[in-house]
Order: structure tokens, then sequence, then C-alpha cells
């Protein structure tokens, strides 16, 4: 015990000395991210000039030009655009009506990788279930043969509910069932159906997929609960064309002593094809970019590299992940950190950790106590930065209140209004001043 104590004496003195040595740069980059306006002018820029970027869009690839351009003007180096090709899903005409016992529009959106119905479309009773065990005690009855299988599963946490999602369709087919339709993952709704990524299983027939609103779902169970027969008009043209070019986007403020050593930040450059892809995760480039550009302004050149990645194809391949772990190579093994925002851009509490930082972390955090982002939670990471914590590279995330990411997640309100100038100023000091920090700690 006492050798231990020995062994830890250092890193508790160096822990104290970490944030006396740090405290006035730190508030420099929170002051200057504070002030700052020209990143929600980018975002703005994101949004409501490009607009939504679906993997196989111009959109995308107009906003990939964009953000290498912007890297440059704001004074990051080795700026590239390495190559990914991405799936290209495409979505068509698409409707969903109601015709006995009443005859009703109700608002929909396929979802990603979904099928097209027959050409004139799928007519149908409607089934709902309250989850796959549901679904199977009545599948083995051949009551869904034939039929649309509705999710009316309530959301929980986006863990639990998403899996409806991304398996509904291929559990129903396989107990007959010719489509099927997702309560939207979300606990709001106003009208406002959630898409997402689905995915086909291997054993079972592929079937089109959709989500609805939570109050078409709740009528429908409604309506059957009551004993009536729910009969509905599906009509999806959605399409899968040859695999599309595309690029991440990567720019560096290069370390002073350690270039070689590498702190990563960032988020993805793509989203879904409805809203602006404000929150997810738009305020995610942003914020990583704008972090860079005020290190840069400041001057504040840290001992190790920077890199700003934006990745491509996260909502539905994760094809930019993969690449930028090929194209990183051997170098992943001087990966310092890699921290990825794609939470949206409410307000900041703190950071998810993953790896062997957490106590350097938790004493960063304490410079961030002043606006609130100081919290330093187990567990950090993201799907992008996930091939380079499997081969060891500790992760990060940055984490907000998450009040209400999940009412706009993947639907047409997800637009720039939707996010608090303050708080993506608030995400960008946090997101600043943690990687610096690590960037330029002397051990």
């Amino acid at each position: 015990m006492r050798a231990l104590c020995l062994f830890l004496a250092p890193v508790v003195a160096f822990a104290g000395a970490l944030y006396d040595d740090y405290r006035q740069p730190a508030q420099k980059l929170i002051a200057a991210a504070l002030a700052d306006r020209d990143g929600y002018a980018k975002l703005s820029f994101l949004c409501d000039r490009i607009g939504n970027r679906l993997s196989g869009s111009e959109s995308l690839e107009r906003a990939i030009e964009w953000a290498a351009a912007q890297m440059k003007l704001d004074g990051l180096v080795n700026v590239v655009t390495p190559a990914v090709e991405v799936p290209h899903w495409v979505r068509g005409r698409e409707r969903l009506k109601m015709l006995a016992p009443v005859e009703r529009e109700l608002v929909m959106l396929g979802l990603g990788g979904a099928i097209s119905t027959p050409p004139g479309g799928i007519t149908a009773d409607v089934v709902p279930v309250s989850s796959f065990e549901h679904l199977e005690r009545i599948g083995r009855s051949g009551a869904v043969q034939g039929k649309i299988v509705l999710y009316n599963v309530p959301y929980t946490n986006y863990g639990a509910t998403v899996r409806y999602r991304t398996a509904g369709a291929s559990q129903a087919a396989k107990f007959g069932a010719v489509a099927a339709l997702v309560r939207s993952v979300t606990p709001v709704s106003l009208q406002t159906p959630h898409t997402g990524m689905m995915e086909y299983a291997a054993d079972a027939p592929k079937i089109p997929c959709a989500a609805v609103t939570i109050e078409a779902a709740a009528m429908i169970q409604r309506l059957t609960d009551a004993g009536a027969r729910v009969r509905v008009h599906l009509e999806m043209d959605e399409r899968m064309l040859p695999n599309a070019k595309s690029a991440n986007v990567i720019g560096e403020i290069r370390g002073r002593e350690r270039p070689d050593e590498i702190v990563l930040i960032g988020g993805h450059i793509d989203s879904w094809d409805v809203g602006q892809g404000a929150q997810d995760d738009g305020s995610g480039v942003v914020a990583a970019m704008q972090a860079a550009a005020l290190i840069h302004k400041l001057d504040l050149r840290p001992r190790r590299t920077i890199r700003v990645v934006l990745w491509t194809n996260e909502e539905n391949g994760l094809a930019g992940a993969r690449a930028y772990r090929i194209w990183a190579g051997e170098s992943v093994r001087r990966h310092i950190a890699a921290i990825e925002m794609d939470g949206g851009a409410e307000t900041p509490v703190g950071f998810g950790v993953s790896g062997s930082l957490f106590s350097r972390a938790a004493e960063i955090g304490k410079l961030l106590d002043s606006i609130g982002a100081g919290a330093i939670m187990r567990g950090g990471g993201g799907a992008d930065i996930a091939p380079l914590m499997r081969d060891g590279v500790p992760g990060l995330a940055l984490r907000t209140t998450g009040e209400h990411y999940f009412d706009w997640h993947h639907t047409a309100a997800d637009t720039v209004d939707k996010v608090d100038p303050e708080d993506l100023r608030r995400c960008t000091a946090a997101m600043a001043v943690m990687a610096y920090v690590l960037a330029d700690m002397p051990d």
C-alpha cells in the first residue's frame, strides 16, 4: 500500500499543476468562444444555404467543399479531403392513407435503406404490436400473415427503442407481414415522423418499412382496441443506387513539439434528407471547426497536433469512420485522444470518457466549471471514433442536457433555429479547452 501511495503521489501533484498551468489559456478560450459570432454564422450557412446532406447527394459534396475551404480560411493546415465510397439511397414519392374505418391521410417517412412497395402500392390491414415478444406470440398463429405490422412502442430511451426501427421489418417479415410501420423513435411529436437507418436480415424477406407519427400510431391503436378493422394503403418509391463518391474533411493545427501525436476532434458532416441537419450533426461539425479556429486565432499552438475530422456517411453506413481508420494507418498508435460531438448543441454539462485519460479529463473538467461543462463521466465515444477506440485510442464525447435532442432527431424540424447560439458557444468552448489541454499537457 505504501508503494502504491508513493507511485500515485506525482500524479496527484501533477493534477493540481495541470489546473494551475492551464487556467489562463482556458479562460482565454472560454472568453473567445462566448463572444464568438462566427460559429453560428457558419452553422446558418451550412443549414440555410446548403441544407440537408444525405450520402450520395449533391448537397453533401457542396458541404464538404465548403468545410475544406473554411478550414483553410481559419488557418488550419494540411487540409485534405480523402475519398470515401458511400451508399446512395434515394427517397421517392411516399404516401400512407387510412382507408377504413375512416379515410385519412397519415404523415410518414420511409426509413433509410427501405425498399419500395410494388407498383400501385400495398393495401392491407394493420396489426399493432407492443414488442418483439408480442409479435412472436401472435405471429405463430398467422395473425400477421399478409398484413402490415405496426410497432407501437412508446419511447423509453434511444438505445432501447431504436431496435424496432432497425430490425422491425425483418422480424415482421418472418411471420409473413407485407410491410412494417414503426412509431417514431421520439418522446414528443407534433405530427413529425422521424426517419433513420433500418437493416434487413439475411434470413428474412425484404419488405417496405416506414416511420409514422406518435399521433398516427396512437390512433391506430385506439381504433384496433375498439374492435375496428384498420386498413391502409402504402406507397413508397425508394431506390438504392450504385455507391457514390464522397470524402472526409481533415485539417490540423500542427503541434510545436510532438506533431506526430494527435488529439482528434470532430463530428459527421452528412445528415438525413429531411430538415437541415442542424443539431444532427451540423452543430458538432461547427463546434469542432470553431474550436480549432479559436485556438489558432489566439495563437495557442499546442505541443501535439489537433486534428479536426468531419466524417462522411455516419447516418447510413459509417463508411467515413472506416475510411479514416484506414487512412490513419499506423499513426493510430499516436492518437492521444479522439473527441466526438454527435449529440446536438444543447447546454453542455461535460464529457463522457472511455480509456486511460479519465483522471486527466477530470482535472481538465475543472477548467470548464465556470460554464457548467466540467462534469466528467465514465463512458465516452461515438460511432465515428469507434474504430479508433477498438485500437486503444481513448474516446471522449461531449455531453449536453439532451432535453430536446430526440424531439427533432432525424426530422424535418431539425433546423438551425433549434440551436441556441449561446449553447453552441458553450459547446465550442468546452471542445476547445478539452482539445487544447490534452494536446498541450507535458506528460
